[in-house]
């Protein structure tokens, strides 16, 4: 238990030395993981810590998270350097039995309603959208199936849709939800925050196609392909997280690149 306790404390003190630095990098993060999970480990089998093998794998699991977090804060943007998008090469995906399509003549207009703990709750018309200040980051998306592609993706920042509504100061998760056969995921409040995380209305200087998620999609580059919720209707900022299509089906929750 001592040895425990000492691997933990020398986890800990790394983390706060390399915050500290401004050193943020994968790199960095994998020695740490590496020494957090080792030491959850040890205490399963040295201790009396987790009994079982699931309550092992829930504490790695949180651990994980607790890196994943560090790691992936505000300063630490995606960089590709000169890597050329994918274009055409860029997978697509859905879960309904065909591509989700927006039938105004069915749906009516479609609008991205945001809400929940939020003072000044609105649903804003496409063209209010694309009226807001927008910005184009060519940045990665990382599939859990290990695939890459690079995109320009064009939007808005979440961080400035979500300050026309002001969440509330209990506010610590946002679930993005989609009318592709009811699919969503939630996250935690600091990932949606994130400058590199957008409300996307464009890929590669065109505006989004069905297969890409249209009219509008949700993209961060620190977070899993999964994560990105697309066909994007609805916005809810909630004191407590809700899950998701993947994360309620065993993906990891807090899906972090």
């Amino acid at each position: 238990m001592t040895v425990h306790r000492n691997i933990m404390r020398r986890a800990d003190e790394a983390v706060e030395r390399a915050r500290a630095s401004g050193v943020l990098d994968r790199r960095a993060f994998m020695r740490l993981s590496t020494l957090g999970i080792g030491a959850t480990i040890l205490s399963a089998c040295n201790s009396a810590g987790p009994k079982s093998a699931q309550s092992l794998l829930n504490f790695a699991t949180r651990q994980n998270e607790k890196f994943e977090r560090w790691l992936l804060g505000e300063n630490t943007p995606a960089h590709i350097g000169s890597v050329t998008p994918a274009g055409a090469r860029f997978p697509t995906y859905w879960i309904s039995d065909t591509v989700p399509m927006w039938d105004d003549a069915v749906r009516g207009a479609w609008a991205l309603e945001v809400s929940g703990a939020v003072k000044s709750p609105r649903t804003f018309r496409y063209d209010e959208l694309t009226a807001m200040k927008m910005e184009t980051q060519r940045v990665p998306h990382y599939c859990v199936e290990g695939w890459t592609a690079v995109a320009d993706f064009t939007g808005i920042p979440m961080r400035s849709l979500l300050a026309v509504v002001q969440p509330n100061a209990d506010a610590k998760f946002v679930d993005f939800m989609s009318f592709d056969d009811g699919y969503h995921e939630s996250w935690d409040i600091e990932s949606a925050l994130h400058p590199q995380t957008m409300v996307v209305l464009a890929k590669d200087g065109h505006r989004l196609s069905p297969g890409y998620g249209a009219p509008a999609r949700v993209h961060g580059p620190i977070k899993l392909g999964y994560k990105n919720t697309k066909y994007l209707t609805k916005i809810v900022v909630m004191p407590g997280a809700n899950g998701g299509y993947w994360s309620d089906r065993g993906y990891e929750w807090y899906g972090g690149t």
